[in-house]
């Protein structure tokens, strides 16, 4: 038997269709603006995919783009002004930035009402906490990808492979507030294949081209794969290919679910950054939460 294909492309459309759904119920057109700093390609791409989708879903995008010699307290008065901006609902700054600014201190001066990717300190202490706030947008994506696989995930064993704060430590949390027992694993987890073998959904987000194997994959358990990496090409020499955090053909025959690389959890990123800018407004302008994005 193989395992079901979570198309993650297919649910975040779907999600964008339940944005652009509550934003015609809203008062005014929420805005996000994104900060891009330098010419790197990928950000490019990135900020133009992000900037597409806000204005299908029907809200505004305001881009700010900086030359890559900006220095940081330039970068930090643009952040300031954002914040101050009534009209601004969501600000990101695009990362990675160029070498020579401090990316620590530039999100922190991000308001945390308007933080849509969740990264403040402040986003991240009203997670632990419980508290209302914006959550980060690919573990938030995990869950809902696990959800629409499992539907109710409580009393599930999930099992994050990985402990950064970007992913591992946020998905955890949102994993225990979906009522699962999280285990947390990384490099150091002793018997790291057993620990996953225990997992009805494992996470596996350490950034290692396959590393978790078919063995290492209880039969029908649901795999959210977070990792993307760029390795040489098999069919066509000198050229790259993406593949996950696992060994994807052999652990489709024993998970229950997977999900691909790409087209698993990375469109979800984007698809809960605008869901993420609508509650952001809901919640600054004090209107009414739209039921149609609870998951």
């Amino acid at each position: 038997m193989s395992g079901q294909k979570i198309d993650g492309r297919a649910y975040a459309q779907t999600l964008r269709g339940r944005v652009a759904q509550a934003v015609e119920g809203l008062p005014a057109q929420p805005a996000l603006a994104v900060v891009l700093v330098g010419d790197d390609p990928a950000s490019e791409v990135y900020v133009a995919n992000k900037a597409k989708f806000t204005v299908e879903t029907g809200m505004r995008s305001l881009k700010h783009a900086l030359p890559a010699d900006t220095d940081e307290e330039t970068l930090i008065r643009l952040v300031r002004t954002l914040n101050e901006d009534p009209e601004v609902d969501g600000i990101l700054v695009q990362l990675p930035l160029p070498k020579g600014l401090n990316s620590d201190r530039v999100i922190a001066e991000i308001d945390p009402d308007k933080d849509v990717d969740g990264l403040t300190e402040v986003s991240a202490g009203r997670l632990s906490l419980g508290k209302a706030g914006l959550r980060p947008c690919t573990p938030v994506g995990c869950v809902m990808l696990a959800k629409e696989q499992l539907g109710d995930l409580s009393g599930k064993h999930c099992v994050v492979l990985g402990r950064s704060i970007l992913v591992g430590k946020p998905a955890a949390l949102l994993f225990l507030e979906q009522n699962c027992t999280v285990t947390i694993a990384h490099s150091r987890t002793k018997d790291l294949a057993d620990v996953c073998r225990q997992a009805d959904i494992l996470v596996p987000a350490v950034g290692r081209p396959q590393m978790v194997q078919a063995d290492w994959i209880k039969p029908g358990a649901c795999v959210i794969d977070v990792g993307i990496n760029s390795v040489p090409s098999i069919k066509h020499p000198g050229k790259m290919r993406l593949v996950g955090d696992v060994n994807y053909l052999p652990s489709k025959k024993v998970a229950g679910s997977i999900t691909p690389v790409p087209g698993g959890v990375g469109p979800m990123t984007i698809a809960c950054l605008l869901r993420n800018t609508v509650l952001a407004a809901c919640m600054r302008r004090g209107w009414e939460m739209p039921s149609i994005l609870d998951f």
